[in-house]
């Protein structure tokens, strides 16, 4: 009877602090109202409240897709708002780590739960990653912003190959673990509620990994847009992770990349109210959907779906930083 008491006070706490977490959010939102006509291009015709709430409709559904599918927020986000919205990119990339960080930091205390994201296997990851997103993002404060669309855009089209050639394995074959990750005991167990049976799984190949995970940070940094769709390829199809537990460790990894970088943008002025809350709001509530999907979607079903959105969006900020669709 007491434990019972002692959980129903525990879950009463946790909801009165979401609660106050989302009054303040948008409490903050309507604050920045006062200051958003300055954020708008001039001659827009929409007030500021119709882009706050553009925006929160948009990254509601990114959250949705973005968490089964492994590839995080902002590497939807950005490429989206960033060629259909009218703000400057440096406030849409600002925006996106924040986005990513509150879509990887819904979904995690649900991902570690169920056992699908491995604290042993994403930290020294993030370490690596952490130190070289901080560089990557003062680099893309001082490029300028069409040169920086145009990489975007080059950059996103990549994934977009890059996904569509890859042959992802749902529960890749590791004979050994190798001595660095024996080492650091990454390796665990896992519930696959699709199959009803619990998995074993190990990863080789890390130091190559951690290699590979400096350019990802940095990659997140420079284009704000987090770096869920190089996690999963690298954890699934170098080092031997299953495709469900790479996809929930990548969220994991996210939230320290992520918060490394934002503080760049924090510190340069990057970061408007009125971008960022809507933004993060809906991909918070979508990200919750998301984590849920995970456990009984798998993640080919959204596969096609970000696709066809990455290939629209790369192609729409190519041409954007180019001129020829302004």
């Amino acid at each position: 009877m007491l434990n019972e008491v002692v959980s129903r006070l525990q879950n009463t706490g946790t909801l009165l602090r979401a609660n106050a977490l989302l009054l303040l959010l948008v409490l903050s939102l309507f604050t920045a109202g006062a200051y958003a006509a300055e954020s708008l291009p001039d001659g827009s015709s929409m007030p500021w409240w119709g882009w706050a709430l553009a925006l929160f409709i948009t990254c509601f559904f990114l959250g949705i897709v973005a968490v089964p599918s492994g590839v995080g927020g902002g590497v939807l986000f950005v490429p989206i708002v960033g060629g259909f919205f009218p703000f400057h990119l440096d406030f849409v990339r600002g925006a996106g780590l924040l986005v990513a960080l509150a879509s990887a930091l819904a979904a995690g205390p649900s991902l570690l739960r169920g056992g699908l994201a491995n604290l042993r296997l994403a930290l020294p990851l993030a370490v690596l990653a952490s130190a070289s997103a901080i560089a990557g993002a003062m680099i893309g404060l001082a490029i300028p912003a069409n040169l920086v669309q145009i990489a975007l855009g080059i950059t996103i089209l990549g994934i977009v190959v890059l996904m569509a050639m890859a042959k992802k394995s749902e529960f890749p074959e590791v004979a050994a673990p190798d001595r660095l990750s024996s080492a650091l005991s990454m390796n665990g167990i896992f519930h696959d509620a699709a199959r009803n049976q619990k998995i074993n799984w190990q990863v080789h190949r890390t130091p190559l990994g951690l290699a590979l995970f400096v350019g990802i940070g940095f990659l997140a940094g420079l284009f704000g847009m987090g770096a869920g769709w190089a996690n999963v390829p690298v954890l699934n199809l170098l080092m031997g992770a299953p495709l469900k537990v790479s996809a929930g460790t990548s969220s994991f990894i996210l939230t320290l990349v992520d918060s490394s970088a934002a503080w760049i943008y924090l510190n340069k002025g990057a970061v408007l109210a009125i971008i960022a809350v809507p933004s993060v709001i809906g991909m918070m509530l979508g990200a919750f959907i998301g984590a849920r999907l995970l456990h009984v979607l798998k993640a080919s079903v959204v596969r096609r779906l970000v696709i066809s959105l990455l290939l629209f969006a790369g192609l729409r900020a190519l041409l954007k930083g180019l001129g020829i669709w302004p």
